[in-house]
């Protein structure tokens, strides 16, 4: 068991090296587009509502062939040269179908969604997110074959390029126009929402360069028969991936119908950038995911999984929630994250933390379904979540505005998550610690709590005072679970 939590660790930490650092990187941009873009100013709030349609249409190309790559590669008596060429063959037609299409029907597109007047940004993006997702399958190759350098070098190529981009945009070009405008003719001082989709277009093309050669694939072939087999697998898989990023990004997408107009966009962008703080969190779960779903099905014949996955739960829990009072702690330091005139919404940061929190432990607990090929029970889940979620947003959005959004992705992922341990438990029963965590719980809100009813005014003796209750925290997880993992490194020894 030590020996597979090693790996995990390791791939975990190699991954991370690409969303964690490279994510956070990119996070560094947050601010530069907070300070550039000014709340007031609404641009923000489009830079927010563009991307949360990206997230759904990746989602919608993809139809949940990254899981069922893995599921198909690691059965007997299949060749996955042939999975891998089928599954290529299946996003690779839906995506060019795609982009044809909205290129075609740009214009109407773009009206319906309120971008009449800047229809090149809809035009850019659904480009960017049909080549994404044909990407996204050479990336879940990569990880299947254990190859994490390369998906690193490839994933930190577009972050690199991102960031000097922006950077170019946002603080050179504007120096260099104003002193010699001759120098940059195509430059437009007042389009720095535009710019953003740009760059994000250029970067897209610069990995798939990178990229090619798993286009290899497709002369693998396609398997009409396996392709039907595929697809029932995952059409479940995809209905739970849309009721899944909805839980993400439906509060962003809806507002702008909920809250119209120059106002909703202002508030939709203070909501967006702030939210960026509580992605930290996110950052955390996606390292964590990109190691931990080809570890559990290269592992799914192994008689010791269901232990393995009830101790990675765990630890799990622990190192998120202190990850969670870490940023909330210090929320005088990464408030610096996002310009000053968006820190209004700060108060959601915690809310959008822990509803991060409960999407990783319901993405811990999916794997019941995912290993008995029971995938439907996950877009049941997953559908009556999001309708938790929308429910609350319609409801609550017109009276108090963006908080509503934040407990309404909590109370989304926490219906989604106690819906798949309690009727896990029914199908695939599997021993977690749940005293255990609830007591990490419970601690830690508790330490939250006696922080946020401290009355001290001053910024640094604040944290102080914070640093000795996370020290509370660490000095409980060293005495409550890190002897044990100790004592069994010395007797494996």
């Amino acid at each position: 068991m030590a020996k597979e939590l090693k790996s995990l660790v390791k791939d975990t930490a190699l991954y991370g090296i690409s969303s964690i650092v490279g994510r956070f990187l990119n996070y560094l941009l947050v601010p530069l587009y907070t300070i550039k873009i000014t709340a007031e100013s609404g641009g923000y709030g489009v830079v927010t509502n563009v991307y949360a349609y990206t997230a759904l249409l990746l989602t919608l190309l993809t139809f949940g062939m990254e899981t069922t790559l893995f599921r198909f590669s690691t059965k007997e008596n299949e060749d996955s040269r042939k999975v891998y060429g089928t599954v290529l063959w299946l996003v690779v037609s839906v995506s060019v179908t795609f982009a044809v299409l909205c290129i075609v029907f740009n214009t109407p597109i773009s009206r319906w969604m309120g971008y009449a007047d800047h229809p090149e940004y809809i035009a850019c993006m659904t480009t960017i997110v049909a080549i994404d997702a044909v990407q996204s399958i050479m990336f879940a190759h990569l990880r299947q074959q254990g190859r994490p350098l390369k998906f690193v070098a490839l994933k930190m190529t577009f972050i690199v390029t991102n960031i000097g981009l922006n950077l170019f945009i946002f603080l050179g070009a504007p120096a260099i126009w104003n002193s010699n405008p001759e120098l940059l003719w195509w430059y437009r001082p007042d389009y720095s929402v535009g710019y953003i989709f740009f760059i994000n277009l250029i970067c897209t093309a610069c990995v798939t360069l990178g990229v090619i050669p798993g286009l290899k694939g497709l002369v693998y072939g396609f398997d009409r028969q396996l392709a039907r087999r595929m697809l029932r697998y995952a059409m479940p898989i995809l209905v739970l991936g849309i009721a899944g990023i909805l839980n993400q990004v439906a509060d962003k997408i809806t507002y702008l119908f909920i809250m119209p107009g120059a106002e909703g966009e202002v508030q939709l962008g203070i909501y967006g950038a702030c939210t960026k703080i509580a992605m930290i969190m996110a950052i955390l779960l996606q390292a964590f995911r990109y190691a931990y779903e080809p570890f559990v099905f290269n592992r799914s014949r192994d008689n010791d999984k269901d232990t393995l996955c009830a101790v990675t739960m765990k630890y799990f829990v622990i190192f998120t929630l202190l990850a969670f009072l870490v940023v909330v702690f210090y929320m005088d330091i990464f408030k610096h994250l996002v310009g000053h005139t968006y820190w209004e919404g700060l108060h959601v940061v915690p809310i959008v933390m822990m509803a991060e929190i409960f999407m990783g432990i319901y993405f811990n607990l999916s794997f019941w379904y995912k290993l008995d090929d029971k995938t439907y029970w996950g877009a049941i889940m997953s559908i009556i979540a999001c309708a938790v979620l929308l429910a609350i947003n319609f409801i609550f959005v017109p009276r108090y505005g963006y908080v509503a959004c934040a407990w309404g992705g909590m109370a989304g992922y926490g219906t989604a998550m106690l819906l798949s341990y309690f009727i896990g438990q029914h199908y695939h029963p599997i021993s977690y610690d749940v005293k255990g965590i609830l007591t990490y719980f419970g601690l830690a809100l508790a330490l939250f709590g006696v922080s946020k009813l401290l009355p001290i005014g001053d910024q640094w003796l604040r944290m102080g005072t914070n640093t000795l209750l996370l020290g509370v925290f660490v000095v409980y997880i060293i005495k409550r679970d890190l002897p044990v993992l100790r004592r069994k490194r010395e007797t494996q020894d």
